[in-house]
Formats: C-alpha cells, sequence, structure tokens
C-alpha cells in the first residue's frame, strides 16, 4: 500500500517505550507530587533536543511503541470502529456514499467556526505536556521530515501563515508514521491488535495526551483547528485492510480502499488549508474536491506500482474490470503487455483523470496562501499518468516518473495559476 506523498519517520528514543512514560503522565495514574509538564520536561533535560532521536527514514516504527495505551480507568482503550464495520446491512450503501457522509460531518465542523470564534467546539481544554519551546521543537521536527521527503510542498507550505504551515507539517508526520506500520521496515511485525493500538494512541492524541513530541506537534494543532478525528481513524482502517485484503472485486471496493488510504488527507487538510473569503462555493463543494484530489493520487499510485504490488502478490485493480477486459491475475503476475492491457489501462488513466479534474475545480477556492503547494502537487501527479503512457503502459517494468526538468517547469505554472482568484459563478462549486 502505498499513501500518495506520504512515508514514514517516527520516533526511536527511550522515552518511546510504549508503556510507562505514558502511563505515568496519565489523569488517574499521575505520580503523586508531579505534575505532567515536570515530568515532561525532566525526560529531555539531560542533552536537550539530543535525547530525541528520531532515526533515519528505514528506522521505522518500533513495534513497542504501540503498546500500553489505556483510558483514564486503567482498562484497555475501547478501540471505536471505523467508517464501515461491514455488517450486512450495509452491503447496500455505496462506498462513495458511506464516504460523503463523513464529507458532510466534515464541512459541518468547519462551518461551525465560521459562524462562531467564540466556542469551536472542536477539541477544548487540551493540555500539552512541556513548554512553549519543546512545542516548537516538535513542530520544527516535523518540518524537517517535510522538507526532507516532500520538497516540492514543503516549499509551497512556506508561503502559509506560521500556524497553518506547521499544523500542515504535523498531519504530514502523522500520515507517513501511520503508513509505515504497514509498509515500513517492521510491517512484518505489525498485526490487526498493534492497529488497535495505534488508534488508541490517536484517540489520546486527541483527548490532549500525547506520547512523544511528534504527537505533541499533532494534538496541538487539532487544538488550534476544526479537524475531526474520524479521516484519521479511517486511515488506520485502510492500515488494516492492507493487513488482510489483497483483492478489490469491484471499483466500489477500490474506492472504498482509496478513501482510506489518501482520501482522508484530503479531508484533514482542508481545515488547515482554509477557504478563500471571497469564494462561493459551498463548504462540502470544496471537500468533495480535496476528496476527488485524494482518490486521484492513490488511483494514480495503483496504476504506477501494478508490477511492484505484484511482486508482493497483491493486486489493487477492479477484479471485474479485468474480467471485462479479458485479463486475469495471471496475466497481472506474468507481467504482460498485450493490446488488451493497454485498452484496460486507458479506461483506468481516464478515470483517475476525471478525479483529478474535479480536484482542480476546488483548489481554487482554498485560501490564496494555500493554493501554491496543493496545485503543484496535483499537476506533478498527473503528469505520471503521462508518464504512463509514454511507457507505453509498461507498468510492469518501467516505473513511471517525472523528471526533474518537467518537475522545474511545473513549478512556475502551478504557481502563476494558484494566483488566480475564486471564480464567483463556478457552475459547479456555486452556492445555493
Amino acid at each position: 500500500m502505498s499513501v500518495a506523498l506520504l512515508w514514514v519517520v517516527s520516533p526511536n528514543s527511550e522515552v518511546s517505550n510504549g508503556t510507562g512514560f505514558l502511563d505515568s503522565v496519565r489523569e488517574g495514574n499521575r505520580v503523586p507530587g508531579r505534575d505532567r509538564n515536570s515530568m515532561w520536561k525532566e525526560r529531555i533535560k539531560k542533552g536537550g533536543r539530543q535525547r530525541w532521536n528520531f532515526g533515519s527514514l528505514n528506522a521505522g516504527l518500533r513495534y513497542s511503541d504501540l503498546g500500553g495505551s489505556r483510558s483514564r480507568n486503567g482498562s484497555s482503550f475501547a478501540v471505536q470502529s471505523s467508517l464501515v464495520a461491514s455488517p450486512a446491512g450495509e452491503m447496500a450503501v455505496s462506498s462513495e456514499k458511506k464516504v460523503y457522509d463523513v464529507v458532510l460531518k466534515q464541512a459541518a465542523l468547519v462551518k461551525r467556526q465560521l459562524r462562531s470564534t467564540d466556542d469551536l467546539e472542536v477539541k477544548p481544554d487540551i493540555v500539552l505536556p512541556g513548554n512553549l519551546g519543546l512545542l516548537s521543537e516538535a513542530y520544527d521536527r516535523c518540518g524537517e521530515v517535510c522538507a526532507e521527503y516532500a520538497k516540492t510542498f514543503y516549499l509551497g507550505t512556506l508561503l502559509m501563515t506560521p500556524d497553518r504551515r506547521r499544523a500542515i507539517w504535523a498531519i504530514y508526520v502523522w500520515c507517513r508514521r501511520t503508513d509505515g506500520l504497514v509498509d515500513g521496515p517492521n510491517a512484518s511485525h505489525i498485526s490487526p491488535q498493534a492497529l488497535d493500538r495505534w488508534e488508541a494512541r490517536l484517540e489520546d492524541i486527541f483527548s490532549g495526551r500525547p506520547f512523544d513530541m511528534l504527537d505533541a506537534a499533532l494534538s496541538d494543532t487539532v487544538s488550534r483547528f476544526p479537524v475531526d478525528i474520524q479521516p484519521f481513524r479511517d486511515m488506520v482502517e485502510g492500515m488494516r485492510m492492507d493487513l488482510w485484503k489483497s483483492r478489490y472485486m469491484n471499483f466500489d471496493e477500490l474506492y472504498l480502499y482509496c478513501y482510506y488510504v489518501a482520501g482522508t488527507v484530503g479531508l484533514m487538510s482542508v481545515p488547515i488549508m482554509g477557504i478563500a473569503p471571497e469564494s462561493k462555493a459551498t463548504t462540502e463543494s470544496v471537500y468533495n474536491a480535496a476528496l476527488a484530489l485524494g482518490i486521484a493520487n492513490q488511483l494514480t499510485n495503483i496504476l504506477r506500482d501494478v508490477g511492484e504490488d505484484a511482486r508482493r502478490g497483491r493486486i489493487y485493480l477492479p477484479q471485474d474490470e479485468l474480467a471485462q477486459a479479458g485479463l486475469s491475475g495471471e496475466d497481472i503476475f506474468a507481467g504482460r503487455v498485450t493490446d488488451k492491457w493497454r485498452i484496460f489501462m486507458k479506461k483506468q488513466i481516464q478515470r483517475a483523470r476525471k478525479f483529478f479534474d474535479q480536484a482542480e475545480k476546488g483548489v481554487a477556492e482554498l485560501s490564496s496562501a494555500s493554493r501554491w503547494p496543493v496545485l503543484a502537487s496535483l499537476l506533478l501527479y498527473r503528469k505520471i499518468l503521462d508518464e504512463i503512457e509514454a511507457n507505453d503502459y509498461n507498468n510492469f517494468t518501467r516505473r513511471a516518473y517525472v523528471s526533474k526538468p518537467k518537475k522545474l517547469l511545473t513549478l512556475p505554472i502551478a504557481y502563476a495559476r494558484s494566483l488566480v482568484p475564486p471564480k464567483l459563478t463556478s457552475s459547479s462549486l456555486t452556492k445555493t
């Protein structure tokens, strides 16, 4: 599984021991006479910043980091079900309908913020360990990760206000760490129970009880912006799917998976990116565009990585559409580039481009400082589809990628287009 633009970087320090430090600062299990701030600062005062060893890209998230998350009463944290609990009665509901229900919830949260700045009803009373200096350091580290592994996007974030830029960095890093649980170096050790503990840790973040510095950055972010926990839960659900599911019977199934692992990123990001004050688009339509970008990115990942996924025994393509094209899993594993395959690929690329087109309509509705990084990402990722075509649809042994010169040519184009204000009479995104 590959989340668009998201890979893993996570802490690998003595503080991340899975139980002791976290439990010792929990309300209801606190060491007498010592508050959360003093304990957090004591853990790092010897050596300051150097006490935090975040490791390299290949270090991954230690399996032990996922242990021991508990509720206030000391019992195991009850993990809430994600968007789809898969009871028989839900099978009649399409994936798009299920996802749209989440979109509506996120949009309503933002609209409540626009109505009132006195009571955002988001995550009140967040208490973060440490002091402002430590929190600033956590955000700085998130920025360093973003700068190293998403250079183009990082440059775009520098155009945002400081608060928005740091919040995007924090979300970026959490998504990287989550993706790495099933795609990183320790993926073979990850079990459903480990993902349950990771989701419980997510609940702690949203409750103001972060486990480490990177969690603290996200905890602060969700206290400042109207970010709902559901897309984060749903991304974890996508990781669960990768533990047991390697085939998708139809596009409805694949759509839900794409939402889980990439569409969720769009829903997380809209409250941070902000909607332009002059936009006449509905909040729901902007969220839909963000969702479409995530779906488009993930479909592009899937089409680019067919050969790589096949070597891992996975086929992220609709089985019914393969059969209709006269293709089978055997053709995928054999890596046969035939006329049937080319026809099939043309239809898959056409679908991905439609999602990109829908997403691009919404980019213009974002706040002016947020348009460039999003539009640059969109244009560059869409070019991967062009490269698949240029490779004669051989995505079995040739990896489609956008060359550096083409990237450099795309950036000023994206910047110029990002300066165009929202269209006040957009037929697809006009408020009623």
